[in-house]
């Protein structure tokens, strides 16, 4: 029984020695690429691939990360994230030229194997204010204590060098590649991903929570991708962009409500603004200066139809530009509407506006020169005498007529009002040229 016991159980730890070897073999890296500024689209997408890189057991998850920082609320959720991540985390800034800045720097120094390409640089992490005013002295300390604390509380635990990381906080340093690895800011160098993985192939490192894992980089390479929506609402993450596609959608339902039954504008427009509504929700938005550009259309129309020398359009403009300015409060210029975005837009707009609106207003006071409206002032022939009820020749018909008067057939008359399609006309007073006195 023992002798049995005991084949059994060498049988069994050469099967899993067998299954340890095949999964190290077989071992694959997962990547994901953020090459965007940091914001909440950026966290899910993140989240998803930790769950992927978990779910489908790979050996890594790596992190191609290029931005030029984002918001502090989705970084730290970011970290959190990272820190917490059942699969260790490679963050590595590429390509050459990228760099990993503000908010990077934070989610550089938090990853499991941090890594540079060379001519890549990270750092200049202090925090500014979304608006990026000047803060007071008391809130700039307490932001700056803050975002030290932060990076103190985990930059330590992963063995890189606490007071040269707390140093891009407190005074925006930055470094190259280079020196980040001299100073012990990152672990490697690489050239690729590939140099990067074949670098670290077979490495032991000490996880956020003490434990140990050795990594196995040497298999292939999986990328995730993001979904459809991921997609569209981060192109919808640049301002500029976001700016552009409400103004439309603001333009296509006033072209709506102009042209009443199109259908189609009115369609596009709440869409567009729907969109933007709901992109919105994941920055941080002026609801303001929405009602601002909004109104900037409304300044427009009145400048058409009251004609205020230029007056209610320079308030349109400056309505639409501040609106646009001041829509999304973001800490970094990349998360800001760009004033030349702004001023692109409001001025054509303010020229277009006030031209249609200019035709609209003209065309209503036009006479009107259809239907029965249209025969007023119309001069016509009688046909059949008016005693006082006859017939008069107008426009190429014959139409019942009636006068005051009665009135010979070959008399030409004026049509003055129309009622029942029955013209009431009177006598053509035509102006009978004065006799000259002989010389």
């Amino acid at each position: 029984m023992r002798l049995f016991f005991s084949i059994s159980f060498s049988r069994i730890a050469i099967i899993a020695a067998l299954f340890v070897a095949s999964r190290a073999a077989s071992a694959d890296v997962l990547k994901i690429v953020v090459d965007d500024t940091i914001h909440p689209l950026v966290v899910e997408n993140l989240d998803r691939a930790i769950h992927e890189a978990e779910s489908t057991h790979a050996d890594a998850l790596l992190v191609e990360l290029r931005t030029p920082g984002g918001l502090m609320i989705s970084m730290q959720e970011i970290v959190q994230k990272i820190l917490a991540s059942p699969v260790p985390v490679i963050v590595y800034v590429t390509p050459a030229g990228s760099d990993a800045s503000s908010a990077g720097f934070f989610i550089l120094e938090s990853a499991d194997i941090a890594a540079m390409t060379p001519g890549t640089s990270t750092g200049a992490a202090h925090p500014v204010l979304g608006s990026g005013a000047i803060m007071d002295p008391v809130m700039k300390e307490k932001m700056e204590n803050y975002a030290a604390s932060l990076m103190r509380s985990y930059t330590g635990k992963r063995g890189r060098n606490v007071e040269v990381a707390e140093s891009a906080v407190r005074q925006s340093k930055s470094f190259t590649a280079e020196e980040a690895l001299a100073q012990h800011l990152i672990d490697y160098i690489a050239k690729d991903e590939n140099d990067l993985l074949r670098q670290i192939d077979g490495k032991t490192i000490t996880r956020f929570d003490g434990s140990k894992a050795t990594l196995h980089t040497a298999g292939p390479i999986r990328v995730h991708q993001s979904t459809v929506r991921e997609r569209t609402l981060s192109m919808l993450m640049n301002p500029n962009l976001l700016f552009l596609v409400f103004w439309i959608g603001l333009l296509a339902i006033y072209t709506e409500l102009n042209h009443p039954g199109a259908i189609v504008p009115g369609v596009v427009g709440v869409f567009s603004v729907l969109l933007v509504l709901y992109a919105l929700h994941f920055l941080p938005f002026s609801s303001i200066a929405l009602v601002m550009i909004a109104l900037s259309f409304v300044v427009f129309a009145l400048e058409a139809k009251y004609h205020t020398h230029g007056f209610l359009t320079v308030a349109g403009i400056v309505l639409m530009t501040l609106g646009a300015l001041l829509l999304v409060d973001g800490p970094i210029p990349q998360m800001r509407v760009n004033l030349w975005a702004a001023l692109g837009v409001s001025l054509p707009t303010a020229v277009i506006t006030i031209f249609l609106m200019s035709i609209a207003l003209k065309a209503r006071r036009n006479k009107v020169v259809t239907g029965e409206q249209g025969m007023i002032g119309e001069i016509g022939v009688v046909t059949a005498s008016l005693t006082p009820a006859g017939k008069v020749f107008v426009q190429g018909e014959i139409w019942d007529a009636v006068a005051s008067s009665n009135i010979d057939v070959g008399q030409r008359v004026v049509v003055r009002r129309v009622e029942n399609l029955v013209l009431q006309v009177e006598p053509l007073r035509e102006l009978v040229p004065q006799a000259t006195p002989a010389g």
